[in-house]
């Protein structure tokens, strides 16, 4: 199977690039090679491969709240275009999107179908995204993700390091509840979604989070109890920590579709902090 990929750098693309399985060949498209400031371009080197994934994205939240225009020409017009060179040459397509797509109202997990209602701009142009490709009307993967961590460049986890490597105590959010999700789960699942969509399966809208749903600060006091750090967490509403763009509460995703579709579960992001962490050289 051979794959083309938008993204290289980025914690998904990274992991895709490291856990391929036999039989697969991929090409990995930076920013030099396809910028998806340019959609056009984007969809211009689409070609000699059985499926494209988009593993690239605007993925500065609060950034997004003062440059929505930017966002949404990376988020929505260049998957769009994507999705429908993809179309026009009969290939598989496979975005990823996000929970923030919801309004995180309620306590109870969205299904894919559920009522979209983006909170902030990074929702907005991500939502935009998924619609651009449903609208191409080709055969395409929408997988709405959460919460994403790995060994590589910035997330939740190696912020926690960071700061737990220099302070005795963090006040970390615990009314927004979630499922963390390794990057490298995210990988293995769309390994396993381009390769059935490749042999005919139908793609449609998905959800692919880490188990079990936890709250940040939950999430926090792990990281520091199996790297071994004494940094305390401290409990606090999401009021008291206000941020640019408005994060949801319910972050909850009910991914029994996909599991349903593709035999993927949930991945335990117990088991993928452990890996991360030894990877970081910490004794998890």
């Amino acid at each position: 199977m051979r794959l083309l990929v938008f993204g290289q750098t980025g914690q998904v693309a990274r992991e895709l690039a490291r856990r391929m399985p036999a039989g697969v060949t991929a090409r990995f498209l930076g920013r030099d090679a396809a910028d998806l400031a340019n959609p056009a371009a984007c969809a211009a080197v689409i070609g000699n491969c059985d499926a494209v994934l988009n593993a690239a994205a605007w993925t500065a939240v609060d950034k997004a709240e003062t440059d929505e225009r930017a966002a949404t020409v990376v988020n929505a017009a260049a998957p769009a275009q994507m999705a429908q060179a993809c179309a026009a040459k009969g290939l598989p397509f496979l975005h990823i999107s996000t929970d923030y797509v919801f309004d995180g109202a309620g306590v109870a997990p969205f299904k894919p179908d559920h009522l979209t209602a983006p909170l902030g701009a990074y929702g907005r142009s991500k939502l935009a995204g998924e619609n651009g490709v449903r609208a191409a009307g080709g055969r395409a993967l929408i997988l709405r993700t959460s919460w994403v961590v790995s060994a590589h460049g910035t997330n939740f986890v190696k912020t926690m390091l960071r700061l737990g490597n220099e302070r005795e105590s963090l006040n970390v959010v615990a009314d927004q509840i979630g499922g963390p999700t390794p990057a490298a789960a995210i990988a293995d699942a769309l390994f396993r979604a381009a390769k059935a969509m490749v042999e005919g399966a139908p793609g449609g809208t998905h959800h692919f989070a880490g188990a079990p749903d936890t709250s940040w600060a939950v999430f926090a006091r792990e990281i520091m109890q199996r790297s071994g750090l004494g940094c305390q967490i401290k409990d606090i509403p999401s009021s008291s920590y206000p941020t640019p763009a408005p994060r949801p509460l319910n972050s909850r995703l009910d991914c029994a579709g996909f599991e349903a579709a593709f035999g993927v579960p949930r991945p335990d992001w117990r088991a993928g902090l452990n890996e991360i962490l030894q990877e970081l050289g910490y004794a998890a």
